[in-house]
């Protein structure tokens, strides 16, 4: 029995989760490799996203002029390109940005007396209950603001050391993306002389795979997410919504998370609208299907193609699950991890019966 494949493979599992459970419990030495890890996944994941935005126009550059001259004229060119939109539509977002949180009080009082409103309608008297009791709803509001005024202090200081720690990733950001971008190829070169030479070929395919996957749906979302907030500023500014660029622009942000993210887009939209009129809400609503209707039946097949080859059942399974362990960064990264993870299986998999 113990020279069964499937023996050796429980043995191999065991020793993994044993080896797992003896680290959390030497806190000297896990501690440490946690607080670093944390440390470098932001800078490292930024960078990786822009790595592959960046490295086909690299690559194209580096035909003709030597690498490192290649990548300092793609950040010229993609800083010019920052900075001209920031002069283009930055005032404009500002000023529509500023008005929304000049005017917000003033839209939190008609929201108010709407639901005031509604909870006094005897139709909706008759089907509320005491979990959607608007007073209670109202109390627990109190209640929640009053624990955030009493602990502002301790909230002023946390987002000062969030802010320090952004500005850290920003500074971070440029070299590690410099060096990815010249030395990028080394890294499966120096995973080949690890490996031994009967596993390196499948091991080449692995890595090429994970690369395809992983540039596919970077590259791809990132495009399809520009047009989704392109469309939903155009057909906001059509039926005449207040503040369409902020909104444009977080319909395009919340885009790059799958399934979720248009609707969490949507919905501040809506409220705009629904303050202005019941009408104006319902023509945010056609505005966002027709972009949604628009992204799924045209642009992401056309982007993204069957990159990924993954269901939709799967996906938002895969979101629910990631979401439950790792809140915002979880729906991002789920996945994408999730195909990087496909593609090491399937292969092992093939490997193992193979052997």
């Amino acid at each position: 029995m113990q020279k069964e494949k499937w023996f050796k493979f429980g043995v191999a599992i065991i020793m993994i989760f044993l080896i797992i459970w003896l680290g959390t419990k030497i806190s000297f030495i896990f501690t440490p490799l946690v607080v670093i890890i944390t440390t470098l996944f932001p800078p490292i994941i930024l960078a990786g996203v822009l790595y592959y935005l960046m490295r086909p126009i690299v690559n194209f550059l580096s035909k003709k002029i030597p690498r490192t001259l290649a990548i300092l004229i793609t950040f010229i060119a993609i800083g010019g390109i920052i900075t001209g939109l920031v002069f283009l539509i930055g005032p404009k977002l500002q000023m529509q940005f500023d008005n929304l949180i000049k005017n917000f009080p003033g839209y939190a009082q008609i929201l108010q007396d709407k639901l005031t409103s509604l909870s006094q309608n005897e139709w909706f008297q008759q089907i509320q209950n005491d979990y959607l009791s608007i007073d209670k709803l109202t109390a627990k509001f109190e209640e929640n603001a009053q624990s955030m005024f009493q602990n502002i202090a301790s909230t002023i200081a946390e987002t000062v050391g969030f802010i320090a720690n952004i500005v850290m990733v920003l500074v971070l950001i440029p070299f590690v993306l410099f060096f990815m971008l010249k030395d990028g190829k080394q890294a499966p070169k120096f995973l080949m002389k690890i490996l031994p030479k009967k596993h390196q070929v499948e091991a080449e395919k692995i890595l090429v795979e994970m690369d395809e996957a992983l540039s596919s749906y970077i590259q791809g979302q990132l495009i399809v997410s520009f047009c989704v907030g392109l469309l939903a500023y155009i057909g906001y500014l059509i039926i005449g919504l207040e503040y369409s660029l902020v909104l444009g622009v977080l319909a395009m942000v919340t885009n790059v998370i799958p399934f979720v993210g248009p609707w969490i887009g949507t919905f501040p939209a809506i409220i705009v609208g629904l303050l202005t009129s019941p009408l104006q809400a319902l023509l945010v609503a056609i505005v966002a299907v027709v972009a949604q209707q628009t992204e799924s039946n045209f642009i992401s097949p056309l982007v993204m193609g069957k990159a990924l080859n993954m269901h939709p059942l799967t996906i938002i399974f895969v979101l629910l699950v990631a979401g439950q362990f790792a809140g915002l960064l979880g729906l991002i990264l789920a996945v994408p991890t999730y195909a990087l993870l496909k593609v090491i299986v399937s292969h092992l998999y093939r490997y193992i019966k193979l052997e």
